[in-house]
């Protein structure tokens, strides 16, 4: 399997696990966190559904300087007022991502990429690596958002097998 193939179906699976943990953050607690060193509860959900987009920017640009305050702006999502936005900005991150990917080409994803801040390289490698680490990301938030749900009392979807509110 070809890694745009690969990485369509990646993202269609990652995709939908997030919907479904999206469908369960809660409207008007997005300043809630459950540490103060812990980021808001609205900014963790943008985060999750705001990351497919990632695929679209790593597939049309050479990188991100985290340091140019317009690029930031495009990669990080402010807190949604709804959770009908919420799962709007999920599905149009979606369809960049995908949009972008099948508008890509091996050769392309095996091009390099770079996450920058200033002059400071932060990460660096093929679209490939990198995209492949926007699934894995996309993993660990998730994840930290079943936390963030099961504290605030809310249901916790299954997303890698049964959860304690759902029975496969």
């Amino acid at each position: 399997m070809d890694a745009v193939s690969f990485f369509l179906s990646q993202l269609d699976r990652e995709s939908e696990r997030s919907r479904k943990m999206l469908q369960e953050v809660p409207e008007g607690k997005n300043s809630w966190k459950p540490h103060e060193k812990s980021m808001e509860l609205g900014y963790l959900a943008a985060l999750l559904a705001q990351m497919p987009a990632w695929i679209e920017l790593m597939i049309n640009t050479d990188g991100l300087d985290l340091a140019d305050k317009t690029s930031r702006s495009n990669f990080q999502a402010g807190a949604s007022e709804s959770k009908g936005a919420l799962l709007k900005l999920s599905e149009d991150s979606t369809a960049k991502g995908k949009a972008a990917l099948e508008g890509t080409t091996e050769d392309h994803l095996n091009g390099t990429w770079d996450f920058r801040m200033g002059d400071k390289v932060l990460g660096s490698g093929t679209r490939i690596e990198q995209i492949a680490d926007t699934f894995t990301h996309m993993a660990h938030h998730r994840g930290q958002l079943t936390v963030y749900l099961r504290l605030l009392g809310e249901k916790v979807p299954s997303t890698f097998g049964p959860s304690a509110d759902e029975h496969a």
